[in-house]
């Protein structure tokens, strides 16, 4: 290229300014505090979980999608222990660098922090990025003889105390079970079990009446014809079980719960990396064999904006610390 035409283009550029600039030389990538482009290394995505779990399937996934969107390494690690609180506070507590980010759950953002003494603050230490996905529950049962959520109801104010259902306390389940019971106004008794598994396994022997069970867990066993599905715990009904009704159609209406996932950064991480994450997380669920290789274990994606999802987790959080309260859950 010769001086006279170099000396053209430095004067058209000149003329348009910073956006001549960004037209000719392209979009600058993000940038670190050191002035590297982000990411530069390997980011590390906390599942305060173990592996095998929903936050872990979701985290998973969507560091399969970073990777290959970013050109950069995205590593799941697991750091699980006391209800997630362990890795969730490593995470609050972290250099805020863009580097080390969090898979959690409404277990890890709004339940354990209103039962616990968490080391954390989910409101204040924690940048929303993008909610990876939802995870409706069913409400099922093997032989009670009631075939709707307003069945279950009229049986249970019939016999206040006697009706039994399964959960691990604090979790996801036991919170919809708790919402059901304050929002119909009924009493049924808890079975506290260490984990899910566990409880579904003695729901299918009798030995318990009911469960809410997450629809990862509990679709085999519905579609196996060892467990009878009253209702989804979701708003609408969901596409893989077209004919089962919401629980707020067949007689508490208002009522949802379902099992969120998301991705957070430390509170101080820059906003131009958190914006960043979520442009390049929300490209990465969007893609249709994404989707379906998510919904086809019960997982829903809903891939949202910074703010809509900051807006969610800010109203999860005094939502299921009032449940918690009025159903009285304490430590164990």
């Amino acid at each position: 290229m010769n001086k006279t035409v170099i000396k053209q283009i430095f004067t058209i550029v000149s003329g348009m300014g910073m956006l001549g600039l960004s037209l000719v030389c392209g979009a600058q990538p993000t940038s670190t505090g050191s002035g590297q482009a982000y990411p530069a290394k390997p980011v590390r995505m906390v599942v305060p979980f173990p592996a095998g779990g929903g936050v872990d399937v979701t985290a998973r996934i969507l560091a399969q999608a970073l990777t290959a969107r970013v050109g950069q390494s995205f590593i799941v690690e697991n750091r699980s222990g006391a209800s997630g609180m362990i890795g969730t506070e490593f995470v609050a507590k972290a250099v805020p660098d863009g580097y080390t980010k969090l898979v959690g759950s409404q277990t890890t953002q709004a339940v354990v922090p209103a039962i616990y003494k968490a080391n954390y603050n989910p409101a204040r230490d924690f940048a929303p990025i993008t909610e990876i996905a939802k995870s409706p529950m069913l409400l099922v049962r093997p032989q009670l003889p009631v075939k709707t959520a307003a069945e279950l109801i009229r049986l249970a104010r019939i016999k206040p105390g006697e009706l039994t259902f399964g959960a691990a306390p604090g979790a996801t389940i036991h919170m919809a079970a708790e919402l059901f019971k304050i929002m119909a106004k009924i009493d049924m008794r808890l079975i506290p079990y260490k984990g899910e598994g566990p409880a579904i396994v003695d729901v299918m022997g009798g030995q318990v009446m009911l469960m809410f069970s997450n629809m990862p867990v509990s679709l085999p066993q519905v579609r196996g014809g060892r467990l009878r599905v009253l209702a989804v715990t979701n708003a609408q009904r969901v596409p893989s079980l077209p004919e089962v009704p919401t629980i707020a159609e067949s007689g508490l209406p208002g009522y949802e719960a379902a099992t969120w996932f998301g991705f957070f950064a430390p509170a101080a991480t820059p906003r131009d990396i958190v914006a960043r994450l979520n442009a390049e997380a929300v490209a990465g669920l969007n893609p249709p064999d994404v989707r379906d290789r998510l919904a086809s274990q019960g997982y829903f994606v809903v891939a949202s904006g910074v703010e809509p999802f900051t807006a969610f987790v800010n109203a999860e959080i005094p939502r299921w610390a009032k449940v918690v309260k009025e159903a009285g859950i304490n430590p164990e």
